[in-house]
């Protein structure tokens, strides 16, 4: 893999692997895998997936989530939901290593259909690490920095800013604040990287680079980006930042994300 993501062919290469789990996770992730094998079974599962900052390498003890990503042969239902939920609350309480575990569920014809090809498909093949099953990857195209994926990954940014302004006109508490800071400061400077993406030609998940490789090409809306990268690692509660993020930087990159990609094809 080359410095900008890619693989000697010019497709973005596969991020992570169990290989690049720590020591200090290692326990966490052979747990998540019994769990998950055991919850939902072969009649359910389909295959599951490692995404984010730990099979990457770069998970912080006591920072960092588990993130999983859970093929079903069905579409997921309200009991599957439940036991996601169940899943999270254990590796959560019994690892005080990880701040928290997400399991998104999704059935496999959602995965291979042909709307989310560049985006719940590139997700999959590109940023997801195989844990149990068959790796649905392998149905998939490979995928290069192109337009049309930056528009399918990113292009529904203008859709959240009322949702978001929403959240924050309705937060009564700090955990509130932060939990939508952190989201949506991730949501933006993700936007931000695929905004240049193919100009750039390549593909990272690190925020720091994204917000710097972003700031070649919009040099005027860098201090902005900068701090949601910062926002997006160290939540804030403070409403100076929060107005900044949604109420300036956020209309301006949908703007011009739209401009320059178009809008994501519409989802049911």
């Amino acid at each position: 893999m080359t410095t900008t993501g890619l693989d000697d062919d010019g497709h973005i290469a596969r991020e992570g692997s169990l290989a690049r789990v720590t020591a200090e996770f290692t326990p966490v992730v052979d747990h998540a895998r019994a769990l998950v094998a055991e919850r939902f079974g072969p009649d359910r599962l389909h295959s599951a997936y490692l995404y984010g900052s730990i099979p990457r390498g770069t998970a912080l003890p006591a920072v960092s989530d588990l993130d999983l990503l859970l093929a079903l042969h069905h579409g997921p239902t309200p009991a599957d939901r439940a036991d996601a939920d169940a899943l999270e609350a254990t590796l959560d309480a019994d690892h005080p290593q990880i701040d928290g575990a997400g399991v998104l569920l999704f059935s496999t014809a959602t995965l291979l259909s042909d709307l989310e090809r560049h985006d719940l498909g590139w997700f999959l093949a590109c940023l997801c690490t195989p844990l149990l099953g068959e790796d649905l990857a392998a149905r998939l195209p490979r995928y290069r920095p192109t337009s049309l994926l930056a528009r399918e990954t990113n292009g529904d940014l203008a859709l959240l800013l009322p949702r978001w302004r929403e959240r924050a006109a309705r937060a009564r508490t700090e955990a509130e604040l932060r939990t939508l800071s952190r989201g949506a400061a991730r949501k933006l400077v993700r936007s931000g990287l695929t905004l240049v993406m193919p100009r750039w030609g390549g593909w990272t998940s690190d925020l720091a680079a994204s917000a710097e490789i972003f700031a070649r090409y919009y040099p005027e809306r860098a201090p902005q980006m900068r701090l949601a990268a910062t926002t997006a690692r160290t939540p804030t509660t403070d409403p100076a930042v929060i107005a900044t993020l949604l109420d300036d930087l956020a209309p301006w990159l949908a703007a011009e994300y739209t401009a320059t990609h178009g809008v994501k094809a519409p989802r049911p």
